[in-house]
C-alpha cells in the first residue's frame, strides 16, 4: 500500500511530464516569528496590489477579497458581466504569486476527463509493449480559472468537487494528489441564463466566497479605454512564491480567534436557518434554506485572513461582518415569500448583520 507522500510524489511527477509545474508540498517552516510574518504579509499585500494595478484599473476591493480567499485556503466564485477583466485579474494575481495558472473554458460539451486528465494506451516502439499512461488535465495547477462554470452540465461540474474539497482527483480508480497551494476561482455571468446549468448546492458550498464585481466608475473606464488600446502590455514582478504563500496560509491558521468571535460567527450562520429556534422572524418568513457549518468555518477563517492582511494579530467582530456577505450570499436561499416581497439574499443578510450588532455575545 502506498503512503500519502508517495502518491503525492507520483502526482507531481505526472504533472511535470505533462508540462505543468506544480510545486512540491514541503513542511512549512516559517523561519521568523509570527509577528514578523504578519509584517511581511502586510508589506506583500501592498506590493501585490501595486503590481496588479499595472494591468488592472480599480478593483482594489476585489483584489483584497481574492487575497483573503487565498490566505484562508478557500475557493471563490466571481460573479460579473463579461468584459470586466476577471480573467486578466486572476492570471495577473497568479503571476505575482509565481503560481502555475490554468484556464478552463466551461462549455456544454466539456467532459470530466477534459478537466482531470485521462489514461491513454501507448506502445513502446522498441519492445512493442503496451501500457497506459496518465495525461494530467488542466486541474493540475495552482490557480484554476473555471471560466463560466455554469455553462457545463452537472456531470462535468462534479469533476471539481473532489479537487476542491480533498485536493486530489481520482481517474481510473487511481487517486492523484494535486499540488499545493490550490485554488479554484470560477466566473459566472449573472444576466445570461440561456444554455446554463445552475450550480448544485454541494458545488456552491465548496466556494468560500461569492464575490460580486460591478462596472468601473466613469474615471476608471476612461483609464481602461486609454491604457488598453495601445500596443504595450505592462509587466508585473513576482512578490511571493508558492512556498511563502503556504507559510502564510499556515500563519493564518495560527492567528488566535477569541471565543467571542467564534461564538458570533456561529450565531450568524445559525441565524440564517429558518428552522433554528434563535432565527429572527424575518428569516423564518423569507428564507427557505440557510447556511451550513462551512459558513461558520469560513466566517472565522475569513476574519483571520482579513486581520492578517492588515498586519493585525487578532481579528475582531468587524472582520466577521466584513466577510459575512461574501460567505453567505450563495448559501442563503430566499423563499417564495421573499420573491413576492422583492427581497433577495443580499438584503436579508444585510438586515441580519444589522441585527447582529445588538447581540450580547457570551462564549458557550
Amino acid at each position: 500500500m502506498r503512503t500519502g507522500s508517495s502518491r503525492r510524489r507520483e502526482g507531481e511527477v505526472e504533472a511535470r511530464k505533462s508540462g505543468i509545474t506544480v510545486p512540491a508540498a514541503q513542511p512549512l517552516q516559517a523561519g521568523a516569528s509570527d509577528v514578523g510574518l504578519l509584517g511581511r504579509l502586510a508589506a506583500a499585500r501592498e506590493a501585490i496590489e501595486t503590481q496588479i494595478a499595472r494591468r488592472i484599473v480599480g478593483q482594489t476591493d476585489l483584489v483584497e477579497r481574492l487575497l483573503t480567499t487565498m490566505l484562508a485556503g478557500g475557493h471563490a466564485l466571481i460573479v460579473g458581466v463579461p468584459g470586466l477583466a476577471k480573467t486578466t485579474l486572476v492570471s495577473t494575481l497568479a503571476e505575482t504569486l509565481d503560481l502555475a495558472f490554468s484556464r478552463i473554458q466551461f462549455t456544454p460539451d466539456l467532459m470530466p476527463s477534459d478537466i482531470t486528465g485521462t489514461e491513454v494506451l501507448q506502445e513502446d516502439p522498441r519492445t512493442g509493449h503496451r501500457s497506459f499512461r496518465f495525461i494530467a488535465g488542466p486541474i493540475f495547477a495552482n490557480v484554476i480559472l473555471a471560466d463560466e462554470i455554469n455553462r457545463t452540465p452537472p456531470k462535468t461540474q462534479a469533476a471539481l468537487l473532489q479537487a476542491m474539497q480533498e485536493g486530489e482527483v481520482t481517474v481510473a480508480n487511481e487517486t492523484r494528489p494535486l499540488g499545493r497551494p490550490f485554488f479554484v476561482l470560477a466566473t459566472q455571468n449573472p444576466i445570461e441564463q440561456e444554455g446554463t446549468y445552475p450550480l448544485p448546492e454541494a458545488q456552491l458550498d465548496r466556494f468560500m466566497f461569492e464575490l460580486r464585481i460591478d462596472y468601473p466608475s466613469h474615471d476608471e473606464e476612461v483609464e481602461v479605454a486609454a491604457t488598453t488600446t495601445t500596443g504595450s502590455r505592462a509587466e508585473v514582478s513576482t512578490v511571493l512564491g508558492a512556498l511563502e504563500l503556504l507559510t502564510l496560509q499556515d500563519l493564518v491558521r495560527r492567528v488566535p480567534a477569541p471565543p467571542s468571535l467564534t461564538e458570533y460567527a456561529v450565531r450568524i450562520a445559525r441565524a440564517t436557518r429558518p428552522e433554528d429556534p434563535e432565527a429572527p422572524s424575518f428569516v423564518r418568513d423569507l428564507v427557505s434554506w440557510g447556511a451550513g457549518p462551512r459558513a461558520s468555518q469560513y466566517l472565522v477563517l475569513g476574519a483571520k485572513a482579513r486581520a492578517a492582511l492588515d498586519g493585525r494579530p487578532v481579528p475582531n467582530l468587524e472582520d466577521v461582518r466584513a466577510v459575512a456577505p461574501d460567505v453567505l450570499r450563495h448559501r442563503v436561499l430566499p423563499g417564495f415569500e421573499a420573491e413576492a416581497a422583492g427581497r433577495d439574499a443580499e438584503s436579508i443578510i444585510e438586515e441580519l448583520l444589522g441585527l447582529s450588532r445588538t447581540w450580547q455575545i457570551t462564549p458557550s
